[in-house]
């Protein structure tokens, strides 16, 4: 998508973001890259790319040694020689880290000066889960370096407000709708089936076969391992071509395979939005409870199917005979994708909690996505 709303770069930054992406290179944190450009477009906000080398692990070390001998948070510092890797020259608004674990607090103190130049600090912690609230060291972390913690998970919210100073909120995950939409200029669809990431095995074996059969291209990873991205702008323009050239899209709730890292509770996945703001339709299992029902609030977000994988290709057989509905889906997905949930209405949500006013390349982004949204909704009723 071409269209472009940024900020006046001329001015002096109010926003300072502060990113792991110097170090945590894998293919899961590339939508949370993803947010930060898009603020560096909106605020022209300033992004300190944190780069933590030996000495600061050490620091971490030494810092947490005092911590545990019952040490207060300011003499843990006052011990501590964290190097430091950016001086802050001017007063900011808001410094804001996002971060994908709890336990990368320590990443502030290579900013030199952030106490005395920023008005308020907040984190958003993308992933924390049920088990993460019964490791008691997470809780000697210096979480009152904020003055409010945003977590990308609704779970653990109400038992970590409970742990905790800072007041916690939920941020759902969202996307940056205007690279995902494949309005106004939808490609082809000519990819009958993408499953990226995690998948069920059952329902892979079932789309492999079905692949074999006749003309059905199904698209599916093949790497094995840790996955690790060089380049994540590139990889996420990669990812919303996959998905606007997909008719189905299979996504279930995030890590449904790895119910010891989850305690089996059930999270909406960042797919769900990529997947619906590219127009596919969805075929997968949704998270259990009211949250999937609140965000995704329009008909047929998803086609349930089983995890087992025995009706998917069932499913899909029975959806390719009303090609009119497939559209209906597809447009109603997107439409509801650039009126809820681009990047810049979560970003409206943290700034309202601090009393900050939204830019004005925020402003003008937000009138184009209803503009565009409205108007493909326009077409499903006429």
């Amino acid at each position: 998508m071409s269209n472009s709303f940024s900020s006046n770069i001329n001015r002096s930054p109010r926003i300072l973001v502060l990113s792991v992406r110097g170090f945590r290179f894998q293919a899961a944190n590339c939508c949370i890259y993803e947010f930060e450009d898009v603020l560096t477009d909106l605020e022209s906000a300033q992004l300190h790319v944190a780069n933590p080398n030996r000495g600061f692990d050490v620091a971490c070390k030494i810092y947490r040694g005092v911590k545990y001998l019952g040490g207060s948070d300011s003499l843990a510092l006052k011990a501590t020689p964290f190097p430091t890797e950016l001086v802050l020259e001017h007063e900011y608004d808001l410094l804001f880290a996002v971060l994908d674990n709890p336990f990368q607090f320590h990443l502030l103190e290579s900013i030199k000066g952030w106490r005395e130049k920023c008005r308020y600090t907040a984190c958003f912690i993308t992933e924390m889960w049920q088990p993460d609230l019964q490791i008691k060291r997470l809780f000697r972390e210096p979480w009152s370096n904020f003055d409010h913690v945003f977590l990308g998970v609704t779970q653990c919210v109400e038992g970590l407000s409970k742990l905790i100073k800072p007041p916690v909120t939920y941020i759902p995950p969202a996307v940056d709708t205007l690279r995902f939409s494949p309005y106004p200029n939808p490609p082809q669809r000519f990819i009958d089936v993408s499953y990226v990431g995690r998948r069920s095995p059952n329902i892979h074996d079932a789309l492999v076969k079905r692949a074999a059969q006749d003309n059905f291209f199904y698209y599916h990873d093949t790497v094995k391992g840790k996955l690790e991205i060089g380049n994540a702008r590139e990889h996420r323009i990669l990812l919303a071509n996959l998905f606007q050239r997909s008719r189905y899209n299979i996504t279930n709730y995030a890590k449904f395979n790895s119910t010891a890292e989850t305690g089996g509770t059930q999270e909406i996945g960042y797919r769900f939005f990529e997947g619906a703001a590219a127009g596919t339709v969805m075929i997968g299992m949704p998270p259990a409870g009211e949250a999937f029902s609140r965000y995704f609030d329009w008909s047929e977000p998803i086609i349930k199917v089983d995890l087992s994988g025995t009706d998917v290709v069932e499913a899909i057989a029975e959806l390719d005979a009303q090609p009119e509905r497939l559209e209906r889906i597809s447009r109603r997905n997107v439409a509801n994708c650039l009126l809820k949930h681009d990047w810049s209405y979560r970003w409206r949500d943290i700034l309202s909690t601090f009393d900050l006013k939204p830019s004005q390349a925020m402003i003008e982004r937000e009138k184009y996505l209803f503009k565009l949204g409205h108007s493909i909704l326009a077409e499903i009723e006429s």
